[in-house]
């Protein structure tokens, strides 16, 4: 079965490339899927669940875009496989299946590590990373603190425009880019205000649950043994990560062009999210690897056509239909076969608006 994914995909990739492209960019993520059952020989393993279902097994699935938001391969492994470990192999693949030479990475800060990082600057390969700003020493106490002049950038969006401030940061021969937003500044600083009023409460009712809650965690402290309180200065160190992200790459490109292909991850997110709202991908109660590939597999190739069809529309119209209607009225269509003085045609209904431009 991996053979046959790979053969198609490898088909689906030649089918679309132009005469002298590439892949000049992948955006790379990762999920994972739960299963009601065991979840095969290997690949169904209890790990970190982007589902919030820690009790059950799960594989975790991973999807390569190109630079037109195009679905070009899929991935899976075992669901106790960590996201760091996953990045070098996809590369490897690409490399070697599409026959790929220069070709630019995007993936988020799961997917960042010394050893990943190490292999691209050995093989020559351009990265464009998500950082882990808060378990980074070097990030906290360098970056971050850096009095570099911030430029301010306007990322275009389907609704409106995000205001940025970024700043680039050169240390020993890398590349930081260090992002503000002040929207979701005031997002986190308000969820901050609730949790930390929630907290207050809590602590008033005794402290000894509140240890094992992440979230209340990071803003306790208690001094020479006594009662958990909440301790001003974690507070004040989590304040300065509100609005904040950071990108490390070794491209040359502008700021504003780093961040515009490092937030165009968010189109793999999307595609997560239709395989599971939109394709019913899930539950899975496959017992084999071989039945969960091909099922898993068989959502891959609908986001394929999925995207081909949003392409067509988008080249046609001005407005895209809801997808719930292109699907409604693809299944009205209908055929009828007619025979008449010999002859025969095929009679196809009208299509409706939504898809009359496919």
């Amino acid at each position: 079965p991996r053979r046959r994914t790979d053969a198609i995909e490898e088909a689906l990739y030649a089918h679309r490339r132009s005469l002298f492209g590439e892949i000049a960019v992948a955006f790379f993520d990762t999920t994972s899927l739960y299963f009601e059952g065991r979840g095969g020989a290997t690949l169904g393993q209890r790990g970190h669940s982007k589902d919030f279902r820690p009790q059950l097994n799960q594989v975790v699935l991973g999807i390569v875009l190109d630079e037109k938001d195009r679905p070009i391969a899929s991935f899976l492994w075992p669901g106790n496989t960590a996201d760091v470990t996953t990045l070098l192999p996809v590369v490897e693949r690409l490399r070697h299946r599409f026959g790929v030479g220069r070709i630019c990475v995007v993936a988020d800060r799961g997917m960042i590590s010394a050893t990943t990082i190490a292999a691209f600057e050995a093989q020559e390969i351009d990265y464009i990373l998500g950082v882990r700003e808060r378990s980074s020493k070097e990030v906290r106490e360098t970056v971050l603190e850096d009095d570099g002049v911030a430029v301010p950038l306007i990322i275009p969006r389907q609704k409106g425009e995000t205001e940025l401030v970024a700043k680039e940061i050169p240390l020993a021969g890398r590349r930081y880019i260090v992002c503000r937003n002040d929207e979701e500044a005031r997002k986190d600083a308000e969820t901050r205000t609730k949790l930390l009023a929630d907290l207050e409460r809590k602590l008033a009712q005794g402290d000894k649950k509140l240890v094992a809650n992440a979230g209340y965690r990071r803003f306790l402290a208690a001094p020479e043994g006594r009662r958990f309180a909440i301790d001003p200065a974690k507070v004040e160190a989590d304040a300065q990560f509100d609005g904040i992200f950071v990108l490390r790459t070794n491209m040359k490109l502008s700021a504003l062009a780093v961040v515009l292909r490092y937030r165009n991850l968010v189109a793999v997110e999307q595609s997560f999210l239709a395989s599971k709202a939109l394709f019913a991908t899930r539950p899975v109660f496959h017992r084999t690897d071989d039945a969960i590939r091909g099922h898993i597999f068989c959502t891959f190739l609908a986001l394929v056509l999925r995207k081909e069809l949003l392409d067509r529309l988008a080249a046609r119209s001005t407005a895209l239909p809801e997808w719930q209607h292109i699907v409604d009225d693809l299944a009205d269509l209908s055929a009828v076969e007619v025979d008449q003085d010999g002859r025969r045609a095929l009679l196809r209904t009208a299509p409706r608006t939504s898809i009359d431009p496919i």
